[in-house]
């Protein structure tokens, strides 16, 4: 059964990035506005993030905006767009506040202000040594964004499609977007849903390695979707390993123990970041901690000759454990069984975020080629999204950054878009696209399932796409990819039914990774240079001469196309990165 609805403004994702642009949405008068999510939305990965959102608001030391963008600006390894980073840490500022009085719970100063930690790359006075730039809530502030957000979008009568499946973007005949398709989990329905304007804020990728901290559902649907509609992706080659996830399970250790003075130590209790980054030790940029992790696991020095460090914060005592890293005191005691406060916690980097996605400007509208030229109708907006302010490697604390900075212009964008567009006639039978890919995962009767090649996929990725890169390993992992791709039209399922069909949409979404597996590996083989967390051992160095620019991917006729877009450069000249 189809059925149909009309909005003025439609947001994919119920996140921290999706929520925020509903909420400045719903603030214009008769715009009617929905958010449709494939989760009940404080469910959301946001709520996943622990150690804070950065604003260089002073309140413990002298900060300022401006060091704030020369740090993401170098964090970015200077492949990040300067303009698009000014406005980001100009608005942190009000944005926090504004959070702030929606009712967010902050931890608190003594006499009352925002309290502020560091976080790994936030420097004083342009590198001078660690600054206190992160407002933290305890060690969940992902969490209470995310419940704060949900809240003010309930106030202001924010309509919910939650556990609804989005499969295809819908464009009129003029070229706009003009809504999008979705399935509804609970009873197998699709749904056509007609809009002036459709924000992307679907997540990232993480499932297509295999020690990740993104939760199952992060599967890059939006980004796929994107790409299948001839929309190209941005930087896809560059995707950030978190230093510290929990050995095997990839769960993440916040960057705040680091922040309140934890220390990496490897298997002779010595702490070697002191060799990797004389500065800013421990706090260094994720990507040059990962990396350092990385080598002393193979040179021999993991715990016990094992693939992990530890991080030990048991010198901080249980008084800051306790109340400033609650979360994190839970996670060791019952996925380790090992009490924080008395024991190292032992750790591995875990893919995490996605630095690349749709390319969009600084009003989060969707570019459909390098020369900027904007989709109509189209939007995106945090980790989906690529402005680009994260670059080759993205600062902590920039990622709730992000989410809240752009979602708020994202929604400010659609409403005044939709104030002057009108609604497009929607084009013949638009859900089709989307029953054939259900259809014709239903319509093979048996063949393989597709935990086996997700499995396959995530092995090779782990193994060839990881930290450390080769040409051959890439090479290789592109090879394996594009044979998945090939053994998926074998996949089968076990449900045939329609309501819950778990199994359907996990084929589904095996699909999806496929997809932007193959263009993180094709875009990495492509680039000759290591710059941020893409680190190439044959081409060890930086080449600004011929790879400052981004790499966009574009899915034409089935092959991939590769152009390129020159980095924004205003302030900040490139030159050598040190911590």
């Amino acid at each position: 059964m189809i059925h149909t609805h009309t909005y003025d403004a439609l947001v994919v994702g119920g996140g921290g990035a999706g929520m925020m642009s509903a909420i400045y949405l719903s603030r214009t008068p008769g715009l009617r506005t929905a958010v449709i999510s494939k989760l009940y939305p404080t469910r959301s990965h946001t709520g996943a993030a622990q150690g804070g959102v950065c604003a260089a608001l002073a309140n413990l030391e002298e900060d300022h905006p401006e060091w704030h963008a020369f740090d993401t600006v170098k964090g970015s390894d200077y492949l990040g767009d300067q303009d698009a980073i000014a406005a980001m840490c100009e608005e942190a500022i009000p944005v926090i506040i504004e959070l702030e009085h929606m009712g967010l719970p902050f931890s608190r100063t003594p006499d009352g202000k925002i309290a502020q930690r560091p976080f790994g790359g936030h420097t004083h006075h342009f590198g001078q040594g660690p600054v206190r730039r992160s407002c933290y809530a305890a060690d969940r502030t992902g969490h209470m964004i995310l419940q704060t957000l949900y809240q003010n979008c309930i106030k202001q009568g924010v309509e919910f499609y939650d556990e609804f499946q989005v499969l295809d973007i819908i464009t009129a005949d003029d070229g706009r977007c003009c809504g999008c398709v979705a399935y509804e989990v609970a009873t197998g329905d699709l749904h056509v849903f007609h809009a002036k304007a459709v924000e992307f804020a679907t997540g990232g990728f993480g499932r297509v390695w295999s020690i990740t901290s993104n939760a199952h559902a992060n599967t890059g649907d939006g980004v796929a979707i994107a790409l299948r509609r001839g929309i190209p992706l941005e930087d896809m080659e560059f995707y950030q390993f978190h230093p510290t996830g929990i050995y095997r399970l990839g769960i993440l250790i916040t960057e705040g123990v680091r922040g309140e003075g934890g220390i990496l130590r490897n298997d002779h209790g010595e702490r070697f970041m002191e060799r990797y980054a004389p500065t800013m030790k421990d706090l260094a940029s994720r990507d040059v901690v990962a990396r350092a992790i990385s080598q002393e696991i193979r040179d021999g020095r993991g715990i016990n000759g094992k693939k992990y460090v530890y991080l030990d914060a048991t010198h901080l005592g249980a008084d800051v454990i306790e109340n400033k890293l609650p979360d994190i005191a839970d996670f060791c005691r019952t996925y380790l069984g090992i009490d924080p406060v008395k024991q190292p916690m032992p750790i591995q980097p875990t893919a995490h975020y996605a630095m690349g996605g749709i390319p969009t400007d600084a009003q989060c509208r969707a570019l459909s080629d390098a020369n900027n030229t904007v989709l109509a109708g189209l939007y995106a907006a945090g980790e989906t999204a690529c402005v680009s302010v994260h670059g080759a490697n993205r600062l902590g604390t920039n990622s709730l950054l992000d989410l809240v900075v752009f979602g708020r212009r994202g929604g400010i964008a659609m409403a005044e878009y939709c104030a002057t567009a009108d609604l497009p006639k929607l084009p013949k039978n638009p859900e089709d696209f989307a029953r054939e890919q259900l259809e014709r995962i239903r319509g093979v009767p048996k063949g393989e399932p597709a935990a086996r090649l997700r499995e396959e996929m995530q092995d090779v990725m782990q193994d060839d796409v990881g930290i450390y890169r080769t040409n051959e390993g890439m090479a290789n992992a592109l090879a394996k990819v594009r044979e998945l791709k090939q053994r998926f039209a074998g996949v089968s399922i076990v449900d045939k039914g329609t309501r819950f069909n778990t199994d359907l949409l996990e084929a589904w979404e095996l699909s999806n990774l496929l997809d932007l597996a193959e263009v993180t590996a094709l875009s990495a083989l492509n680039r000759t240079e290591s710059r941020g967390a893409h680190m190439r051992e044959d081409f060890e160095t930086r080449d600004d001469v011929n790879w400052l620019k981004h790499t966009f991917v574009t899915q034409r006729n089935g092959e991939m196309e590769i152009t390129y877009k020159p980095v924004t450069i205003t302030q900040f000249q490139p030159k050598e990165r040190v911590y």
